[in-house]
Formats: structure tokens, sequence, C-alpha cells
């Protein structure tokens, strides 16, 4: 079962959401964060991207961006631009993408779930970036960000979901940045929230969706609160995190790429040569090329675009990691020709997702900043919860969600 409650949670007052709310802070660097808040006092940025109080050569790991994060925290509710909840609610969350409208519920979800396997994730996750989380969470005692979560369909959820959204909504606005909608409600029914308490407990498991890095942050940090409570059986709100909870058929999985700096020593046409072995490899020009299906990838090396078609007998359509091709790529381009074995902590490799892109691959190439880039076919809800439910892990970065969850909409506190 999936333990959830409710939680007091810390917004913005209805004139103020659209000053506040930012995009999660992993999806954009301090300068473009830099960029986002200029002349906006109110911008999330100040707290989930501190760096960007200071000049820039302090980092986002400087111990003076964290503690500006808690100071503006701090701030931020002094002056009422953050406000707490009286009572503790459930939430509704809705964002429109080209038409296509996804609801979420936010709640709390529970540590100990994700401890035991109740939550269960599909990636592995790089220390670096856990602490670097573990640091913000612990110095702003606070989930500033929610984690993205998926169920599996639930017809009584769903209702009550609609039932919430025929109704006028607290925040309704477009972000500028990309035109996606933005909606949310509050629910405080009695009878609404034990409905959606019960419906949780009665699911094996939830789903990490996105967030890997905050949700082991978050729990991490509320397992380590936790170990104080041995003589207190109370519940604590450190033995919980912030989550937006979607069914399953209603998220949209874009691709997710690969940027490489350099061939590992070999010449392009040695490159192209060695792909020969378990690829078939098609030159297809300086145009886009987009992959067309499973098992094709899409190759940017010195200004073209080729198309590489993994051969028979180089993947297992019946195996859960097998047949993907995350795993395909890892195994026979990044690790047998390049020489990257630990896609979470080598410093030659990086990824890009999402709406940015192939030409935010082309670019990142023709700069010199990377060699070569890969595109990816996209992988589906079932396949993630297949491999969640086996227990197997996916390599890093599999996965792009959109689109994003807005940050600033709900806060939840650990004290």
């Amino acid at each position: 079962m999936a333990v959830v409650k409710p939680f007091k949670g810390v917004r913005p007052p209805v004139n103020l959401v659209e000053r506040i709310e930012a995009r999660p802070y992993d999806v954009l660097d301090s300068e473009e964060a830099r960029q986002e808040a200029e002349g906006n006092e109110m911008s999330l940025y100040h707290i989930t991207k501190p760096e960007i109080n200071f000049d820039t050569e302090v980092s986002e790991d400087d111990p003076l961006a964290y503690n500006s994060a808690k100071e503006q925290f701090e701030m931020f509710q002094e002056r009422g631009w953050l406000v707490q909840d009286d009572t503790e609610n459930y939430y509704i969350y809705a964002q429109t993408m080209n038409g296509k409208t996804q609801y979420g519920l936010v709640v709390c979800a529970s540590v100990q779930d994700y401890v035991n396997g109740v939550i269960k994730k599909h990636e592995l996750t790089r220390k670096d970036k856990e602490e670097n989380r573990m640091k913000h969470v612990r110095v702003c005692d606070a989930n500033m960000e929610p984690v993205f979560f998926a169920y599996p369909d639930n017809t009584r959820l769903d209702q009550l979901i609609m039932r919430y959204a025929a109704t006028k909504p607290v925040y309704d606005f477009i972000a500028p940045i990309d035109g996606f909608r933005h909606q949310f409600w509050v629910v405080n029914q009695a009878d609404d929230i034990k409905l959606i308490t019960d419906e949780f407990a009665a699911m094996p498991a939830l789903y990490i969706a996105d967030g890997h890095h905050r949700t082991a942050a978050a729990a991490l940090v509320g397992a380590e609160k936790g170990k104080d409570d041995a003589k207190d059986s109370g519940i604590h709100e450190h033995d919980y995190f912030m989550a937006v909870c979607f069914q399953a058929s209603q998220l949209t999985i874009l691709d997710y790429n690969r940027v490489v700096k350099d061939l590992n020593g070999m010449s392009s046409e040695e490159f192209l040569a060695q792909l020969e072995h378990d690829f078939i490899v098609e030159k297809k020009g300086s145009a886009n090329y987009k992959p067309q299906r499973l098992h094709e990838f899409s190759l940017y090396l010195d200004g073209n675009w080729y198309s590489l078609t993994a051969r028979q007998g180089t993947y297992d359509d019946t195996d859960a990691i097998g047949v993907l091709d995350v795993d395909i790529s890892s195994r026979l381009i990044l690790d047998k020709l390049m020489g990257i074995k630990d896609l979470r902590s080598d410093k030659r490799i990086d990824f890009v997702g999402g709406l940015r892109g192939l030409d935010e691959l082309k670019k990142r190439v023709d700069s010199g900043e990377s060699r070569w880039a890969l595109a990816l076919y996209p992988v589906s809800m079932q396949q993630i919860m297949n491999i969640a439910d086996t227990g197997k892990i996916m390599p890093p970065k599999a996965t792009w969600f959109e689109p994003k969850l807005r940050s600033g909409l709900v806060i939840h506190k650990l004290e």
C-alpha cells in the first residue's frame, strides 16, 4: 500500500503566483536562471537557484548559496509572498501542453515507502546531485519543489479530479517561456481527502517518473531527521515529502539524448567504421533527422546526421532492459567504443532532453563544446513501469517528461 497524507502547503497569494513561479532547478543552468529572474525579486529562482544572488564566481555548491536560499525563503514568508495554509489539504495541479491536459494530485508521500521500495525507481542517481539537493532541503527545512510520480489509472480518483476541474481554479496562468497552461485547485473537503488517502492506500506501488535526485534527497533528509524520533511514534512532517502524482496513461515522454566530448582517440572515419559492426549506418545529410522507431538512433557528427539501426542479435526484445534503446546505446556505443562505463559520473558525457530538441544537439557539437551527439527514440510509460516492477534499473537519463512541473505553486515545510 502507498501511504500519502495531506499537508499545510506554503503558497503564493493569487496575485503573486505568476511572479513567483519558476521552472525546476535542474532544467536550466545558473546563467539562464539569472536571466529569467532579472528584475524580479519574487522569482523562486532566488531560493531554488540561489547562486544567482551573487556574482558569477559563487557556484551552486558554495555554502554562501545555500545560506542565501534559507534567507530568501524566510524573507519570502516575512513579506507575505509565500503564505502557509491553515489546514492540511491535498491539491490538484493541471498542465496543458499542445492541447493535452494532464491532472496531478499533490500529496505528501512517505519516506518509509521510498526506503521499502513501495515507491519504485527506474534510474540510479549521481551522488553529487543527491548531495546538492540534500543540502538545499536541509538548509531550507522544506521541499521547495515537488517530485513527479505516476500511479496506475484509477477511476475514482479521476472522477474526483474531474469534479474539481469543472470549478474555478485557484491559480490559472500561461507560462510565458513555453506557452504551457498551469491550473491549481485546493482539495479541503474531509470526504475528498479521505477518498484520496484510501485510494492510494490500495495501490501496491507508486512510480518515480521524474525527479529521482529530488526524491532521493528528500527521503534521505527525512530519514536523517527521523533518527531522533525513536521515542516518539507520532506523525512528523519530515517523514513525508511532496510529490505530484499523475495517472500513468496521461503522461508524455520525450526523447533524452546524449552529447559526448570526444571520440576516444578515434578519427570520425574510424568511429563510423566501428559502428558498422553493430549498426546499419546510413548517412542522412545536414538536415535534422529524428529516429523513426525503436532501435533506430540518430548520430550527429561533423555537420551530418546518420541513421544507426541496431543489427539483429545486438538486443533482446524479451528482456525489460535489453529491449531499451538506452541500454543498446550504452552497451554498444558509449561503453564499447567510448569507454564510458558510468554514465552517472563520467564528465565526458552530458544529456540533452525534451523540448530543446535536435537543434540543441547541433548547437553543442557545432560550437565545439561536444564532438558528437546521439538522439534516441523515447521509451514508453509501460516500459518504465515494467522495469520498476522487476526491480531493474535503466541507465541514467533515460526519460524526459514534458511538461515539467512548475515550482512555486506549493511548498512543503518539514517542521
